[in-house]
């Protein structure tokens, strides 16, 4: 499904050389894993241009690796050298892998709600070039950051959702979604999505949150963390999934505070590890550096 809507011309970010790709191998650590992959890309003539390995247990236990290589004419390539790796890696040492293009960004739809502050970040880093995906959409259950989107040139949609209820927005949502994105981003979204919309969309998701859960639940953490005299506030980026804020996590990042800091100073400061938190995971899995092994993740920042 496409959109049909009218939307107004997308920024262009400034994207990675254009004849790079990258391969994603996990599974079953053994000898020879990393000689296999070498072949098969020198077979092709491609030139490895970093490579970055992990083994928890290097007498079988599991292996990730990810390798980016450059290649004139890759795009036609590509499919030769992925039937080659299908031979080699999947069938020879039973590995799952991924080939990907990395001068195709990956599609981008970002989730917001009233506070604006992850959203605008991504939204002035993706305009800058230091974000390399596509954003397709911004999608939001308030109208409150329309205008300030569409300076970005990005459509907008104003999606309402309140009450228990959350069917019919779901439906909307993914109306728009299906065949537009590759990942979504929930830039503060302040909604709970039901486990058939997490399956039904089929792409990844990445949620940020304060890192103050599960000692403040609820409205207002930041008055409850003053009021407690906590000494360190943070921020976690992570996969979603159906067990509400307990999915994989990207990054984390912490920012030390005193006494004589006010709750606004908290929030304010809360706000700058939430920025950055979310811009690196969103980055980094849109440069394939993420790999989901389970509940956690191995990251190749």
């Amino acid at each position: 499904m496409t959109l049909t809507q009218e939307t107004p011309a997308r920024a262009t970010p400034r994207m990675p050389a254009p004849q790079h790709a990258s391969l994603i191998v996990k599974g079953a650590d053994r000898t020879g894993i990393v000689a296999a992959v070498g072949s098969v890309l020198s077979r092709h003539g491609a030139n490895i241009v970093s490579l970055d390995q992990y083994s928890d247990d290097p007498r079988g236990g599991a292996f990730f690796q990810r390798t980016v290589f450059s290649l004139d004419h890759i795009k036609a390539e590509l499919p030769s050298i992925e039937e080659d790796l299908t031979r080699r890696l999947a069938k020879d040492f039973g590995l799952e892998f991924t080939l990907r293009d990395l001068s195709v960004p990956q599609r981008a739809a970002i989730f917001a709600s009233k506070s604006d502050h992850c959203l605008l970040d991504l939204l002035w880093r993706h305009r800058n070039g230091q974000l390399p995906v596509t954003i397709s959409m911004v999608i939001s259950n308030h109208p409150d950051t329309e205008e300030e989107v569409r300076s970005f040139n990005i459509p907008f949609f104003h999606v309402p959702s309140s009450g228990p209820d959350k069917s019919a927005a779901e439906a909307e949502h993914l109306r728009l979604l299906t065949g537009n994105v590759d990942f979504i981003v929930l830039a503060r979204y302040m909604q709970i999505l039901s486990g058939e919309f997490i399956a039904r969309t089929g792409v990844p998701i990445i949620n940020i949150h304060h890192s103050f859960l599960p000692a403040f639940i609820g409205a207002g953490p930041y008055a409850k963390a003053k009021e407690r005299g906590v000494k360190l506030i943070g921020a976690t980026a992570h996969y979603v999934t159906e067990d509400l804020d307990e999915g994989p996590i990207i990054e984390q990042d912490v920012v030390r505070v005193t006494h004589a800091d006010t709750t606004g100073d908290l929030q304010r400061r809360g706000a700058d590890v939430e920025r950055a938190v979310l811009f690196r995971a969103v980055q980094w899995h849109s440069q394939d550096r993420v790999i989901r092994n389970g509940n956690h993740t191995i990251v190749f920042a």
